[in-house]
C-alpha cells in the first residue's frame, strides 16, 4: 500500500480509534518514513511510522464526517430553538453581537467554523493560518478587524502522552498558541478587554492561561470536540456587555465540560443600541 499526502488513515497500534489526514510524509536519516497526521474530526496532531497506518475506506470516512456535521447542526438547531423561545421584541432596540476573529491552523476546520458562525448570524472573521505562524499575523489582524473575541486554535497533542506534563516542548503546538496569546495582549482594544480562547486537543492549559487567555484547553489533557472553541466564542459574543459570563456557565454546553475547557470569566460582548 502506497500512502500519500491527503490520504485518510488510522493507526493500527491504536485500533484505528481516530481518523487522521496525512499532512506530510518525512523520510528519516536511516531511511524510515513517518507521517505527520491531523485529526479528521478532532483537533489533534500526531505522527506515526507508515507501517502503522492503514487506509480507511470511503464509507467509514463519510460516516465520521456525517457524525461531525450532524453534531454541528444539532448545536445550531438547539441554539435557534432556545433563542426563539427566549427572545423579546422591542421596536426601539438593536442588538449587536460581539465580533469574533478566529485563527485556525486547519483549512477544513476553518471552513466549517466559518459556516457555523454564519448560520448563527454572528459577526466572525475566520483565517486559516498554521499554528506556528499565528503569532506573526495576530497583531496586524487585530488592528485590521478590531474584534471583541479572539479564538486561537488548530491542532495540538502531547508527544509523550501521560508524562512530562510541565514540559512545553512535550506539546506539539502549545508554545505557538501561547506566543500568539502574548502577542495579542500587546494590542490595545478600543472596545474593552479582548476576550481570548486558546488551544486544541491536549494543550498545555496552565501555560495558555498564564500567557493571558481567558479560556483555554485542555485541563485534563483530553481530546476536545471540534466545536468547543466555537461555543466559547459564541457564548461570549451573545452575552450582554452588562454582565460577566463564567466558564461554569459555558461548561454544560461543551462535550466534556471542565475537563476539556477551563478558564475564568469574561464580560459579555453583546451591545444593545436604543433607537431614538
Amino acid at each position: 500500500m502506497i500512502l500519500k499526502k491527503g490520504d485518510i488513515v488510522g493507526r493500527i497500534s491504536y485500533g484505528k480509534d481516530i481518523l487522521f489526514v496525512i499532512e506530510k510524509i518525512i523520510k528519516t536519516s536511516n531511511g524510515n518514513k513517518f507521517a505527520i497526521l491531523k485529526g479528521l474530526t478532532v483537533r489533534i496532531e500526531a505522527d506515526a511510522p507508515l507501517e502503522d497506518l492503514e487506509l480507511i475506506n470511503r464509507k467509514d470516512v463519510r460516516n465520521n464526517i456525517k457524525i461531525l456535521d450532524e453534531n454541528i447542526q444539532k448545536r445550531i438547531h438547539d441554539w435557534i430553538k432556545g433563542f426563539n423561545s427566549s427572545r423579546f421584541f422591542y421596536p426601539n432596540q438593536i442588538y449587536v453581537t460581539g465580533r469574533i476573529l478566529h485563527l485556525d491552523g486547519d483549512k477544513r476546520y476553518a471552513e466549517k467554523s466559518r459556516k457555523y458562525y454564519k448560520q448563527l448570524g454572528l459577526d466572525a472573521i475566520v483565517q486559516n493560518i498554521p499554528e506556528n505562524r499565528q503569532s506573526y499575523y495576530v497583531y496586524n489582524l487585530l488592528e485590521k478587524y478590531r474584534p471583541d473575541i479572539l479564538v486561537i486554535t488548530g491542532h495540538d497533542s502531547m508527544i509523550k502522552n501521560g508524562s512530562n506534563y510541565n514540559d512545553i516542548y512535550n506539546y506539539r503546538n502549545s508554545r505557538y498558541f501561547a506566543n500568539t496569546v502574548k502577542e495579542a495582549r500587546k494590542w490595545k482594544s478600543p472596545n474593552g478587554e479582548l476576550v481570548i480562547f486558546a488551544g486544541a486537543c491536549q494543550s498545555f492549559f496552565e501555560v495558555l492561561m498564564a500567557s493571558g487567555a481567558n479560556f483555554a484547553s485542555s485541563p485534563a489533557r483530553i481530546l476536545i470536540d471540534f466545536i468547543d472553541p466555537l461555543i466559547v466564542a459564541e457564548k461570549v459574543a451573545l452575552t450582554s456587555n452588562n454582565r460577566i459570563i463564567s466558564i461554569n456557565e459555558i461548561a454544560d454546553n461543551l462535550r466534556d465540560g471542565l475537563k476539556g475547557i477551563g478558564g475564568t470569566s469574561a464580560r459579555g460582548k453583546k451591545k444593545i443600541i436604543i433607537k431614538s
